[in-house]
């Protein structure tokens, strides 16, 4: 899917892809690259699909990293979402590289829900300390629309706000 991100040193609109990890693209990215996640191992472990947002002008270089499965054959579930090293801080290269990742696995819930959960996207947010565990939940619900299940960790999208997404960062 074709989505548009911002490089930060100039402000302009990027092209930029988001593409279904297989062995021809590029490596999934891991803890030994610097990222919080371990795709490689996750991937395979869980049976996940993952894709990959990278630039058109450099798509060797992973921008941003999406895990996404159909719980139990009817729920989309975001496993994992992760923007590159490169992207998080005052040094970051592009912006809204998480936007767009959340919004698409949003467009896969569309595609992969079945019954009551079509356009649902659930997704737990797991930190070791637990008030970046609640600073992490804020940021998914002010910039994303995510709601908190009960006094869990889990947070959904509901079909409304994955719309509204949607148009933000996959429409433009």
């Amino acid at each position: 899917m074709n989505v548009k991100i911002i490089r930060v040193a100039d402000g302009q609109s990027v092209d930029a892809t988001i593409i279904l990890h297989t062995s021809a693209t590029a490596q999934l990215p891991s803890l030994t690259d610097g990222w919080r996640f371990n795709f490689r191992s996750n991937t395979k472990k869980e049976k996940l699909q993952t894709y990959l947002l990278v630039c058109d002008e450099t798509p060797e270089i992973v921008e941003g990293c999406l895990s996404f499965k159909v719980r139990n054959k009817v729920e989309p579930y975001m496993a994992y979402v992760e923007v590159a090293p490169h992207n998080k801080g005052k040094n970051k290269q592009y912006e809204i590289v998480a936007g767009c990742l959340i919004a698409f696995a949003c467009r896969l819930s569309f595609i992969s829900g079945e019954g009551a959960f079509k356009g649902w996207l659930a997704f737990d947010v797991l930190e070791k300390d637990k008030a970046a565990e609640t600073k992490l939940m804020a940021v998914y619900s002010s910039k994303y629309g995510a709601l908190r299940i009960d006094n869990t960790t889990t947070m959904v999208i509901s079909p409304e706000g994955g719309e509204k997404l949607i148009d933000e960062f996959l429409n433009r």
